[in-house]
């Protein structure tokens, strides 16, 4: 029998049409295989959204993703809209989902492909058996705490409850259990009292429901040496919004190109938000060269995430590194190669067809 799903298509600005487009083919090539069918709706967010109806995140688009089972994003932003003091900006509709959605813990996997490893500014050594997990609590702390901004005064509150740390906590602690049984929770306790509850709260839940993971803390400020120094020692991490944010951005370049990373945003239900983890990228917007694997792998997120079809997923992230193994490169990655290895320099398109060659190998 077929399974149908409902994704509600988000393509942003700059690359994130190119990219969001490139995806929705791997996936209509992948659905007959594994007996799928996708319902897809487009809708405009962002800075597009801005120029289109004056807000960030229009009603009908939150409308929308509030009936889909998932929820896919290119990237919003850019030169046009980045005034920090414009009172309506793209990345308040980003926020606003997620809070609307009740997306709380955001998902980061940071995986080293072999042919990729000369792409990271660390020596391949450090690198070599790479395979994290970030998870960044999403709706609280000081991005959303209260503040007052004026011309001589101006303060922002991380504020975190007992119920917003359990529940992120408590997504970390099931990932770390399907993983190498190893979490680590991130916070600043030696100065914060926000922290101080942060790790009193974390300590408490996974002694009480998680006594097979082994769980360590670390200070931000340790972690943020440590992941440079001895990143393949961690197995998930897990953090309050504001570490979160800076960690992941750090994760990210252990793989060497931000084009290469997904992410998904998670609540209680099934429903997630996926997305890669790059901007828009103005710069190439239009040309054809995008690097579109890491919404694709997006996409494998919430096979895995919001369908529960492990397999799926699985076929996409291998048609993926098989791309790579044959020597396939956007122009991101154009100067990464083993040293016997011969690299071509593809586009966005050739690339996303490349992926769905590569669905079909066993």
């Amino acid at each position: 029998m077929t399974s149908t799903y409902h994704i509600v298509l988000l393509p942003g600005d700059g690359i994130g049409p190119e990219v969001v487009a490139g995806t929705r083919r791997v996936l209509e090539e992948l659905a007959p295989a594994f007996e799928l069918a996708f319902r897809f709706e487009t809708h405009l967010m962002g800075g597009c959204a801005i120029d289109a109806s004056g807000r960030p995140l229009p009603e009908e688009t939150l409308a929308a993703c509030k009936q889909a089972d998932a929820v896919l994003l290119g990237a919003v932003g850019g030169p046009k809209w980045s005034d920090p003091n414009a009172p309506v900006r793209p990345e308040q509709g980003l926020l606003a989902l997620r809070k609307e959605l009740g997306l709380y813990a955001n998902l980061r996997p940071v995986r080293i492909f072999p042919q990729l490893r000369n792409a990271s500014s660390l020596k391949p050594e450090v690198l070599e058996g790479v395979d994290l997990l970030v998870v960044r609590e999403l709706t609280g702390g000081i991005y959303f705490g209260p503040r007052e901004e004026g011309p001589d005064r101006s303060y922002d509150t991380m504020l975190y409850t007992r119920p917003e740390i359990e529940r992120v906590v408590r997504v970390a602690a099931r990932a770390a259990r399907r993983r190498r049984k190893h979490l680590t929770s991130v916070d600043k306790a030696n100065v914060l009292g926000v922290s101080r509850l942060w790790r009193r709260v974390t300590t408490e839940v996974m002694a009480n429901e998680f006594p097979d993971v082994t769980l360590e803390h670390q200070l931000v400020d340790a972690m943020a040496m440590h992941l440079i120094r001895r990143p393949a020692d961690f197995d998930v991490i897990v953090s309050g919004n504001l570490f979160g944010d800076i960690l992941t951005d750090e994760a990210a370049m252990l793989a060497g190109s931000m084009g290469m990373l997904p992410s998904a945003s998670l609540g209680e239900g099934t429903r997630g938000l996926y997305e890669p983890i790059h901007g828009s990228a103005p710069d190439i917007a239009g040309q054809g060269i995008a690097n579109p694997l890491a919404t694709i792998l997006s996409a494998a997120m919430m096979l895995r995430h919001s369908f529960a079809q492990e397999a799926a997923a699985q076929a996409i992230e291998d048609a993926v590194a098989r791309a790579l193994a044959a020597g396939y490169r956007t122009p991101d990655l154009a100067a990464v190669a083993a040293a016997d290895q011969t690299v071509e320099v593809v586009g966005t398109e050739a690339m996303v067809s490349v992926v769905c060659d590569f669905l079909h190998t066993d």
